[in-house]
């Protein structure tokens, strides 16, 4: 066949086939191309052509990385390979890498060949026999040449050593029982010169360390020398061409050298004493004028917060993140944000000395630096320096971007919140944000804030008029409206007549007919949001009980609300209304101050609804409970009422309870306890105290909160139960009625010992379990975590998802941070219904998570070792 007059026979040369697909014009074209160019490939292979095989497999690799399938030129590879030359080998190694991965049964054939050319005498065949095992090794494959990998890292040939090393890396991932194997050699091999090899050990070293703990430990007493040798000859040799760049010699090798350290002296003190001295030099005398050489410091700064370095050394560490803040590359200035943030949990006081500049970070025209600079000022953040950064904060946020506000107005709250030394104090520094970003302020801010004034009757005539005077001044931040209208509302006559004046603070000349104008106009410029619109029209009910010359006036301003086409608005201004015309008698007593708020109510009851998430279970709420949501740490929440008192802070946990009978089957509170609790011989008040009782549970009222249906401190004999309530409440079924007193209870805990349900480095998790006599199919569990660390972890929270035979309530952990080093635990409670109690087993799925120095972490596994009848 004459090859020139058909251009795409086998013999077709590489390039030429390349310029065909090249000049196609359209994907149809090209798939025409190749479809030929395959079936002439393919016809080329049936005819067993040796003489165009490796072009063939060059044009097979071309088309493969265009993404058309080449599966039928494996096996020409492995003739490739079996050829004796070094050009077939070469093409059909690098197919063998292209071509075929670890998966493939086909590769189980080329392991023979492979093994032959690891003993070849040619050292070039011995490299791509190497680089091919290093790029599709299996662990069948690792194991069946390890020793010959492990022979060549002995080779007098530099490149050889190089490629064997970088082939031990895939074989000791690939099977981490080896390691041992390599251990001896990779030490060896640190005293070589040539810096291929080096960085080709190095990493071989550090993927040992990971591999195999008896590695490690050898490292630590055979390594550390070499690699001190190696950095101080790398950081004090000469000019060198072909390792030089930008003045500074082989950086790369410097980096992994670093890691090594870090990796060899994190937790060991005796080898981080050896390392420190070549650190501070390798710290003093890089500049920093490079990239490469910043790229050495930080990997320094890395090794020396890794290790038990000496204090000195870690505060040069920081002092080098200080200088990386003052750079012009803002990448330079991220990373040094970042590790400055985890400097915090070793040396706060060295990381505080640089303040001024991650403030100046905070104005930083880059969005990514300013979030960063951001977490770590809050990091930053103690009782000595609140005021002053405070005051940085609020003076940045007036001319701060709009889309930085939202997270600047959160942290500038939450700081003050944490750290306020008083209360005017806080009151002043919440009123100056509300002022700027009301907008931006989230409900409970400004919840807790009202809280507050409530519970500081000696401030509250100071806050009404700061907030009066601020709502002149910027009457268009929603937060500051709502907060100003509400205590207008509360607190006119002292906004009137100057009471309760503080020394900092001039007298104002405010009149009841101006109090008026600003919840009027209020009213006007906020007439789309409903929530504001409500609280004005209750401030002016109770100012025209403490204004009587305005009540016309006020009762003019309900009524233009009586036709709105908002149903709150309409049902208040007409209910409003009718107070003002028709009921004088009880008005003055009606619109009475409201009660002060249980401030620590109020922010336990904040605390666990900013812990509480989405359950992980999504199973559809079952017909027993009543359609509430539920959520982690034991918040149950029913559906959301269609209104809310909107001057009620504790309604959006409170539930909504009807007048259904007690004994319904879904009725809450017994879905919510598991146990028949009230007492239906009490007809007519049962709804009323069913209510009271739920509030109590949900820490709404003033009773105290039971961890679970029958606390222990209730007992006071096997046979009597011990009710304590308030009155009005119901009576408590005896539970254990029918036994009698000298009938001992069953020992329910003997036969369910603790366990330990998960354990991490870092957390340990136990289970103790307890049983209800007369219901096997429920148990209550007690579980307890302790902190492994020697650091305090915040924000904890646990979660918990089951099986769908199972049902699972959880209650409020008893805290929200964990001590470090086993100083103390968080204890939650756990109740478990198996529905198929018996037959199945109880299995749990568990997340928990926290912060570590305000960086967040998430644990989870499966809980399968529950002692048998549960």
């Amino acid at each position: 066949m004459d090859l020139s007059l058909n251009p795409f026979s086998s013999g077709t040369r590489l390039r030429d086939m390349i310029r065909a697909i090249r000049a196609s014009k359209t994907a149809a074209e090209e798939r025409a191309v190749v479809r030929r160019e395959c079936a002439a490939i393919r016809a080329a292979i049936s005819d067993n052509d040796q003489d165009y095989r490796h072009r063939n497999m060059a044009k097979l690799m071309f088309i493969h990385m265009l993404g058309y399938p080449t599966h039928f030129g494996q096996m020409e590879c492995l003739k490739l390979i079996a050829a004796s030359g070094f050009p077939e080998k070469r093409i059909g190694y690098l197919g063998l890498t292209l071509l075929l991965d670890e998966r493939q049964e086909v590769l189980m054939l080329v392991t023979n060949s492979l093994k032959q050319d690891l003993n070849h005498s040619n050292q070039f065949i011995v490299g791509l026999a190497l680089c091919a095992l290093g790029n599709i090794c299996s662990a069948e494959m690792a194991r069946d040449l390890a020793p010959e990998v492990e022979r060549l890292l002995q080779t007098r040939d530099p490149n050889t050593k190089k490629k064997a090393a970088l082939c031990s890396i895939r074989i000791v991932r690939k099977v981490p029982d080896l390691a041992e194997n390599f251990m001896g050699s990779a030490a060896s091999l640190l005293k070589e010169k040539h810096h291929g090899v080096l960085i080709s050990v190095v990493q071989l070293c550090t993927e040992l360390c990971k591999a195999s703990r008896e590695a490690l430990e050898y490292l630590r007493k055979h390594s550390v020398e070499g690699l001190v040798r190696i950095l101080r000859d790398v950081s004090n040799s000469s000019y060198a061409p072909e390792y030089d760049i930008a003045g500074i010699t082989d950086p790369f090798l410097h980096i992994r050298v670093l890691r090594l350290m870090r990796t060899l002296g994190q937790g060991d003190a005796d080898c981080s004493e050896h390392v420190n001295d070549i650190l501070a030099q390798v710290a003093t005398k890089t500049e920093s004028n490079k990239n490469a050489g910043n790229a050495i410091l930080y990997e320094c700064v890395e090794t020396i917060m890794g290790i038990e370095a000496t204090s000195g050394l870690r505060v040069l560490a920081i002092n080098i993140l200080g200088r990386f803040l003052s750079n012009r590359d803002n990448n330079i200035r991220y990373v040094a944000l970042n590790m400055l943030m985890k400097a915090m949990a070793v040396d706060t006081l060295a990381v505080q000395r640089h303040r001024v500049t991650i403030l100046e970070c905070v104005k930083d025209a880059d969005v990514s630096i300013r979030k960063r600079a951001l977490e770590l000022v809050y990091l930053l953040v103690n009782d000595t320096n609140v005021k002053p950064l405070t005051k940085e904060l609020v003076d940045y946020l007036e001319v701060s971007d709009d889309d930085f506000k939202e997270d600047l107005t959160a942290k500038i709250c939450s700081i003050v919140e944490k750290f306020s030394q008083d209360k005017l104090w806080y009151l002043d520094q919440m009123f100056k944000v509300l002022t700027l970003t009301g907008n931006f302020v989230k409900d409970d801010v400004w919840h807790a804030l009202i809280v507050l004034i409530s519970n500081a009757p000696e401030l509250q005539g100071y806050s009404v008029r700061s907030l009066y005077k601020a709502l002149q001044a910027s009457g268009t931040q929603e937060s500051l409206v709502r907060v100003a209208v509400w205590c207008i509302g509360e607190y006119g006559e002292m906004l009137v007549n100057n009471i309760s004046m503080l020394d900092v603070e001039e007298p104002i000349t405010v009149t009841e007919s101006e109090a008026v104008d600003a919840l009027e106009l209020a009213l006007k410029r906020y007439s789309v949001d409903v929530t504001t619109r409500a609280m004005c029209l209750v401030a002016l009910l109770k100012l025209s009980s403490r204004f009587p010359q305005t009540s016309k006036r006020i009762q003019a301003i309900v009524v233009q609300n009586k036709g709105n086409t908002v149903l709150e608005l309409q049902q208040r201004s007409i209910e409003f209304n009718s107070i003002i015309q028709r009921h004088q008698s009880i008005k003055s007593s009606l619109l009475e101050r409201m009660p002060v708020l249980d401030e620590a109510s109020y922010l336990l009851k904040r605390a666990a609804s900013s812990q509480a998430t989405v359950s992980l279970t999504k199973s559809a709420p079952s017909a027993a409970s009543g359609g509430s949501l539920k959520v982690p740490n034991g918040a149950v929440k029913p559906p959301p009422a269609p209104l809310a008192d909107l001057l009620d802070l504790s309604s959006d946990d409170a539930p909504v309870t009807t007048s259904a009978p007690s004994t319904a089957p879904n009725d809450f509170l017994q879905d919510l306890l598991g146990i028949g609790l009230i007492d239906t011989s009490t007809a007519g008040g049962a709804p009323s105290a069913s209510t009271d009782i739920l509030m109590d549970l949900l820490s709404i009222g003033s009773y105290p909160v039971q961890n679970g249906p029958l606390a222990t401190s209730n007992i006071s004999s096997p046979g009597q139960a011990v009710t304590k309530h308030a009155p009005g409440t119901p009576q408590v079924i005896d539970l254990l009625d029918g036994l009698s007193p000298s009938t001992p209870l069953p020992d329910v805990n003997a036969a369910y010992p603790s366990i330990t349900a998960f354990q991490s480095a870092t957390l340990k998790m136990t289970f103790n379990f307890k049983k209800q006599p007369g219901k096997p199919q429920e148990t209550t569990m007690h579980a307890s975590f302790t902190n492994l660390t020697s650091v305090t972890l915040t924000n904890f929270m646990f979660q918990a998802a089951v099986p769908k035979f199972i049902q699972l309530r959880l209650d409020p952990a008893s805290s929200s941070t964990l001590p470090a080093s086993g100083n103390g635990s968080i204890t939650q409670s756990l109740s478990v219904t198996n529905n198929q109690h018996g037959q199945k087993p109880l299995a749990m799925r568990i997340r928990i998570s926290y912060k570590v120095n305000g960086e967040e972490r998430l644990e989870q596994g499966q809980i399968s070792n529950f002692p048998a009848g549960l």
